[in-house]
């Protein structure tokens, strides 16, 4: 298939709430089938569920899509020439398509209320038979239909459902067919004037031109009823491919336990939308051979329906993280630094505003001591709280494991004494200061780096000891170290 300007692929999200990693995956498969092949990607926002969707959950929507760097060419702040791209703002359409579907006898009025629409699906139970409308209002004289709304009722709009075999093509499955029989004649306008979603997305997808309608394949119960509502019509019918859903890690439906599924919470805590994106694309995807990191230009290029896997995708936080990872270490360090300053910032570890050249020198030095070692940002700040911070507490039982020791006060007594007489704060009077200690006092490296480590971050691991008390400073160095042999001075004395 060569690059195709007919070729109109859309997301259509309701906004009910975040946008989750199955939908971004959604949104990002049609955005890079429509990319590869230079056509149109255009968003639309299915909002006709008055009673949770909100502006808020529209405006997350869009911040998820742009933070992925999911550019849509029609729709919400980009107009096009068949919008309007809310579904709210198109009720006319809809309620045209049904007086034109009423006319012609494909649809009529149902005034049935709940009750008798329980009713009727109890005794269809009892009698065993499949549970559906029983076309009670299919031909009411208009005198029937004046007595009930003479009561008040207002009807809905049920499609006239030929009893038949769906039959169509899935890109993804092959031939797909369900039995018309077993639908019913199904709601397509409520009483209100709102339109069901099976009847919405129809005339939405018509009328924008859609070429292709790829989405998740727990829509494909909803299919068959889309089908005669398009054959209803006259209208053309789309390609259809449905994409097997995300699991968690334990093979059930992905849901918040399995790790945060709200897209900016993944920029909340940190991780690079490149990285996301790559993850995400591979989730049910593959090139056809191992790679595992991609460019968003090379994922435009390899991407096609044929490498899609017909098996639910897993998804598996830990893979992100090491994904993550692998970005963060090939970032160019100022960029890097960039990036984590307003996680700083917001944890008050820096001051709001420009930081100073020395600053930012301190700053890009620390990132570099940690570069490798975290698996998004928010680990980072948590990582090198002690850089940052005045005072640090050490737990108790980390204190007494490693610090409160036999021969732990002298040796950091002697340390403290003999950094403080270090002209040249840098590594490596650092490191042959220490080095000369441990010689001195005939002791392992060990036995001076684990406590001093505890005592200068109050953490167990990370980068370096020399490159850590360099990047500490003279003067928080000090006066950890004093405040630690305080302690352990009066636990002694104690």
């Amino acid at each position: 298939m060569k690059s195709d300007k007919n070729l109109r692929l859309r997301f259509a999200p309701s906004p009910t709430g975040y946008l989750h990693i199955g939908g971004a995956r959604t949104a990002l498969f049609n955005w890079l089938f429509a990319r590869h092949y230079q056509g149109t990607f255009i968003l639309r926002i299915e909002d006709t569920d008055q009673v949770r969707s909100t502006e808020e959950a529209v405006k997350v929507i869009l911040e998820g899509l742009q933070w992925l760097g999911l550019d849509w060419d029609e729709g919400p702040g980009k107009g096009g020439d068949y919008g309007p791209y809310f579904q709210m703002q198109r009720l006319p359409l809809y309620q045209e398509y049904a007086r034109k579907l009423l006319e012609e006898n494909q649809a009529y009025y149902c005034y049935c209320t709940p009750e008798e629409l329980e009713a009727s699906r109890i005794k269809q139970k009892e009698e065993g038979k499949n549970p559906q409308y029983d076309r009670h209002c299919l031909y009411l004289t208009e005198k029937e239909r004046k007595r009930y709304e003479a009561e008040g009722r207002r009807p809905v709009v049920r499609l006239l459902v030929p009893s038949k075999k769906i039959v169509f093509n899935d890109l993804l499955r092959g031939e797909v067919s369900f039995e018309g029989d077993l639908l019913g004649d199904f709601v397509i306008l409520k009483s209100d004037g709102i339109p069901t979603y099976n009847y919405a997305v129809v005339i939405d997808d018509a009328l924008m031109k859609i070429s292709h309608v790829m989405r998740g394949d727990d829509h494909i119960s909803n299919t068959p009823k889309q089908i005669l509502i398009y054959e209803a019509l006259g209208l053309p019918l789309p390609e259809f491919a449905h994409i097997p859903m995300i699991m968690g890690s334990d093979h059930t439906r992905l849901s918040k336990r399995h790790g945060a599924t709200s897209i900016m919470e993944y920029k909340k805590m940190g991780y690079l939308p490149e990285a996301v994106v790559n993850y995400i694309a591979r989730l049910g995807w593959s090139p056809g051979d191992e790679r595992e990191i991609f460019s968003q230009d090379e994922l435009i290029k390899e991407f096609s329906l044929e490498n899609i896997s017909r098996h639910a995708a897993v998804f598996d936080l830990e893979k992100l993280n090491w994904l993550n990872n692998e970005y963060i270490k090939r970032m160019p360090l100022n960029i890097l630094t960039e990036k984590l300053i307003p996680y700083l910032q917001e944890a008050n570890y820096l001051k709001k505003g420009e930081l100073s050249a020395s600053s930012l020198n301190w700053l890009r030095g620390i990132v570099r001591l940690l570069q490798g070692r975290f698996r998004n940002f928010a680990q980072f700040v948590e990582f090198t709280d002690y850089f940052f911070l005045d005072e640090i507490t050490i737990d108790e039982q980390l204190f007494n494991h490693i610090i409160n020791q036999e021969g732990v006060l002298e040796t950091l007594q002697t340390l403290q004494s003999a950094l403080a007489d270090i002209k040249d704060w840098n590594e490596e009077n650092i490191e042959n200061t220490i080095r000369k200690i441990a010689a001195d006092l005939n002791i392992k490296g060990s036995q001076i780096i684990h406590p001093t480590r505890v005592a200068l971050s109050g953490k167990k691991v990370g980068p370096g000891l020399f490159e850590l008390i360099t990047a500490l400073g003279r003067e928080k160095t000090n006066q950890r170290l004093l405040r630690i042999i305080d302690r352990l001075k009066e636990i002694k004395n104690s």
